[in-house]
């Protein structure tokens, strides 16, 4: 039996950043885990393996579309999947072996294995106890499905299959048109795969500006994939060499099918909290399955904190990590502070979508008044000399103030263009604030700004 001051359950982004910040403050830590990488879902077998395909299939569009317009001829190239899939490795290596080395760096213990709590100050590993002061719940989230669908990771998968199919397919179709299901669709669809998206939703990508997922709904359909929307799936039937989609309209309540080699159950993720003896411990479980915590990031039981996809909240990497910062200067007796106003959420296709703060559409709910300041990537001289003028930049500010309340961008490094209006909602900035602000010429980031201008006297190339 080993004695902490915490220990972390989970090695994921929320979970090793805990562990290794509160190492920092100067707290004996342990981390659980129990894959055999550091690292969780989003390093293993999610965001960065994702990131890579989506790279490499992004290189290979660009030989295709745009090589030859640049002057580079193009000689044959065949697409060697196998390769791909051991670069795809080698990165997930190369990050997870980065997480080990942190932990020996800040002296965190890596308790392998995988953990329960059988009482409140304890933690199971295997067959041993070790007593913690603190515990932290950082067990992330899973796929989840739907009714009549048995998923087998092998022709009807879940994210973790899609990014290890034994070959390309023919056909795949995507249920669900969220960040997970369009990344992978559009992984897919570059390797000359036939991808069609089915969605309940009369919308792509749920919960984003209206206008934004309308634009990209109509590039990604001019990249070869296609959308049945308001589509209600009821199950999946396997077959030989196919699968069979059943789906109904929700307008008419008509049936329908689609055959496909490969299906892709993108419907969403639910807490993972299988196996840790939360009710023996006492822990408080909300209905839909997340740990309810308070402000604090605390449970219903002293000690035991609970944090990322396994409470309330975005599914979103980076939210883990900045409350599993925060937990830790809590436990450390210090203030841990996150600020849910200002959590941007990126979709890696090309063009990349970013969005930070308020939509219109939760504006106008709240009966709030705001301008909206746009620009178009048309508009952006380094945008147009790398083939990607599609999309805009749409900031929204308040009506009164100036203050600015969201940002929604569509367009080249979106990802990395949302970051400036980031910090300047978390300093309280206006519109006029980055309008005024040099931007270096020629970048993509002078868009933000135009869009800035645009919410005043107007864009200037616009």
């Amino acid at each position: 039996m080993a004695e902490f001051d915490v220990i972390v359950i989970g090695g994921g982004p929320g979970g090793y950043v805990c562990a290794i910040h509160c190492a920092q403050l100067g707290l004996k830590t342990a981390c659980v885990e129990g894959r055999g990488s550091l690292g969780g879902t989003c390093l293993n077998v999610g965001c960065i393996p994702s990131k890579a395909l989506l790279h490499a299939t992004h290189e290979l569009h660009e030989l295709h579309e745009n090589f030859d317009k640049m002057g580079l001829t193009q000689a044959s190239v065949k697409v060697d999947w196998t390769k791909m899939q051991s670069y795809k490795q080698d990165v997930i290596d190369g990050n997870t072996k980065g997480i080990e080395f942190l932990f020996k760096k800040n002296k965190v213990t890596w308790l392998q294995g995988w953990g329960s709590i059988p009482a409140a100050g304890q933690v199971k590993v295997g067959d041993e106890v070790h007593t913690a002061k603190n515990i932290v719940i950082a067990t992330g989230s899973e796929p989840a499905s739907l009714p009549g669908i048995e998923i087998d990771e092998e022709t009807v998968v879940t994210s973790t299959g899609a990014l290890a199919l034994p070959k390309i397919p023919k056909s795949m179709v995507v249920i669900g048109a969220g960040v997970i299901g369009l990344e992978m669709g559009s992984v897919y669809a570059r390797l000359g795969t036939e991808v069609t998206v089915v969605e309940y939703l009369d919308a792509i990508t749920p919960g984003m500006d209206g206008e934004v997922a309308r634009s990209f709904q109509k590039i990604l359909t001019k990249q070869g994939l296609k959308f049945v929307l308001g589509a209600a799936v009821q199950g999946v039937e396997k077959g030989k060499g196919k699968n069979t989609v059943k789906y109904k309209l929700r307008k008419d309540d008509s049936e329908a099918t689609i055959e496909a080699e490969v299906v892709l159950v993108a419907t969403g993720r639910k807490p993972y909290t299988t196996g840790l003896g939360l009710e023996a411990a006492g822990v408080e479980v909300l209905p839909r399955g997340q740990v309810k915590t308070d402000a604090h990031w605390q449970t219903n039981v002293p000690g035991i904190y609970a944090i990322g996809d396994a409470i309330i909240g975005p599914m979103l990497a980076h939210k883990a990590e900045d409350e599993g910062m925060a937990v830790a200067e809590v436990i450390a007796g210090k203030h841990g502070h996150v600020n849910y106003d200002v959590i941007p959420g990126v979709i890696y296709t090309t063009p990349e979508v970013a969005s930070v703060g308020k939509t219109e559409e939760a504006l106008k709910q709240e009966g709030r008044a705001y301008k909206v300041g746009k620009f178009s990537f048309m508009g952006n001289g380094r945008a147009k000399a790398v083939f990607q003028s599609e999309g805009f930049v749409k900031l929204i500010v308040d009506a009164g103030t100036d203050r600015i309340l969201g940002c929604h961008i569509i367009g080249p490094s979106a990802g990395e263009l949302i970051h400036e209006v980031c910090v300047a909602m978390e300093f309280g900035a206006s519109a006029q604030d980055l309008a005024l602000t040099c931007h270096a010429h020629p970048t993509f980031s002078e868009a933000v700004r135009e869009a800035a201008l645009a919410c005043g006297l107007g864009a200037i190339h616009a």
